[in-house]
């Protein structure tokens, strides 16, 4: 009797090794595709058609994390979890990033002891020029830039 719990112990060790290295961790699933807006207006709609309620509207460099794909519509979610349907001509993959937090300083230099530009408030979108450290250079749509702690976009 010993013997055969020896046994089945070995057996469930054996394949909760082997299920630790057959099944991916979170480090090991790749990141989910983000997409920005690409015009200037966008409509965000109830299902995957033009024949579909316009649920809401979004800006250009508006991110969003892909969910589904139907034929050339994009299932996305955007930074509150929302759910809608894009068409893919209105999307690319440039990268843009979304504030998240009400009043946020954009400034000159990647630091906090840098002249505040300008500021502003939750769900303005930019497109992403580059990255240092904890800092992003940003630029809106109608051409402004400046820095912005990561902390405070999506």
């Amino acid at each position: 009797m010993a013997d055969r719990q020896i046994i089945v112990r070995w057996m469930c060790t054996c394949m909760i090794i082997l299920m630790a290295w057959v099944c991916p961790g979170p480090e090991n699933v790749s990141a989910a595709e983000k997409l920005t807006v690409k015009v200037s207006i966008a409509n965000m709609r109830s299902g995957p058609g033009t024949g579909y309620d316009v649920l809401w509207q979004v800006e250009k460099y508006h991110p969003f994390i892909v969910v589904e794909k139907k034929g050339s519509w994009v299932k996305i979610k955007d930074f509150e979890g929302d759910l809608a349907w894009i068409h893919d001509s209105l999307l690319t993959s440039v990268e843009g990033v979304i504030t998240h937090k009400t009043n946020c300083n954009v400034r000159s230099e990647p630091s906090t002891d840098s002249r505040i530009l300008f500021t502003v408030e939750k769900g303005v979108p930019f497109r992403v020029i580059k990255r240092q450290g904890d800092w992003i250079h940003i630029e809106h749509a109608d051409g402004e830039k400046g820095w912005i702690y990561h902390t405070l976009v999506w």
